[in-house]
């Protein structure tokens, strides 16, 4: 099972649109899939489920906000119990993979502070073994997953380095970052993976130390994954190539060769749907030009990662 954390820290970036269109793609080709929605604006989980059977049947006991809960109360937690199977999008595969979800909470927004009360410790000793519990919650969770039944598990991360993301970037085998071609959004990306490593490297000092010694992480950035592309002549817009080059000369980033195009019409309304934008099925040119795009993602995703 491949864990992928999707994350940037500038917000309408696509983080979601990537997470939906990108799972749904994979579990058409028949893959078993698993999105984990840890932004507290819910935003994937509502592309998948309406707000009020969210607020009717998940609100309470069915977000990835018991995850930490559980952590903060100190009570028992079984991940598995929080997974649940969008039906609209069930339809639509008609058995063709699996795609199912972890939703967020609105609440979890609040959360950080409670972890990082659990931070603290007597001394040194127990400072360390706190921080490895807190930041392996959701690694741990993730490994009381039955073998075999999943494929891949995404995760939609909000848009900041907080306990809650770093969560994530310790459970993940890979990091994808998507980004729209403009100075904002591709600002913060070099200091976002200079965050990342240094998390890496105070997580595996910890993790090798004394008799809880516990394995190190290696999460590797597949790569960077521009989004909201607008072409002229099958190409990228001068504008956005700019940045698109600019990015690809910094050291040791790698950039997908290919790109979701831009169709503020055809995603805005996909979440309304329940079904994400690669799997409507709808005809046409345009749509099928940026479904090709999707497709040609997805692709080169499942390259990367050897899935």
């Amino acid at each position: 099972m491949k864990i992928v954390s999707v994350i940037n820290y500038k917000g309408g970036v696509g983080k979601t649109t990537v997470t939906a269109n990108l799972s749904a793609e994979l579990a058409w080709r028949g893959y078993k899939v698993l999105m984990i929605d840890l932004d507290p604006q819910t935003n994937l989980t509502f592309s998948f489920i309406r707000p009020d059977e969210w607020q009717n049947s998940l609100a309470e006991t069915k977000t990835i906000k018991q995850a930490f809960d559980s952590l903060i109360d100190g009570s028992t937690f079984d991940i598995n119990s929080l997974i649940v199977e969008p039906a609209r999008v069930k339809q639509r595969l008609d058995g063709n993979g699996k795609l199912h979800l972890i939703s967020s909470h609105l609440g979890l927004i609040n959360v950080d502070l409670d972890l990082a009360t659990l931070l603290a410790g007597a001394n040194m000793k127990q400072s360390k073994k706190n921080f490895l519990k807190v930041h392996r919650r959701l690694a741990d969770g993730i490994a009381d997953i039955p073998s075999g039944e999943y494929d891949v598990v995404l995760i939609d991360c909000p848009p900041n380095f907080n306990i809650v993301t770093k969560t994530a970037i310790v459970a993940s085998d890979y990091i994808l970052v998507p980004t729209r071609p403009d100075f904002l959004s591709t600002l913060g990306i070099d200091y976002l993976i200079r965050n990342m490593n240094e998390l890496v490297r105070d997580y595996n000092d910890y993790a090798e130390e004394g008799e809880d010694a516990t394995a190190p992480i290696m999460p590797s950035t597949i790569g960077v994954l521009f989004n909201m592309i607008q072409e002229r002549s099958e190409a990228p817009i001068q504008a956005q190539q700019t940045y698109i080059s600019q990015l690809s000369r910094l050291g040791g980033l790698v950039i997908f060769d290919d790109y979701i195009k831009r169709n503020d019409t055809l995603f805005a309304s996909a979440p309304e749907e329940g079904v994400p934008v690669v799997l409507k099925g709808t005809t046409g040119g345009t749509y099928k030009s940026v479904v090709d795009g999707l497709e040609a993602v997805a692709s080169e995703f499942v390259d990367k990662i050897d899935l």
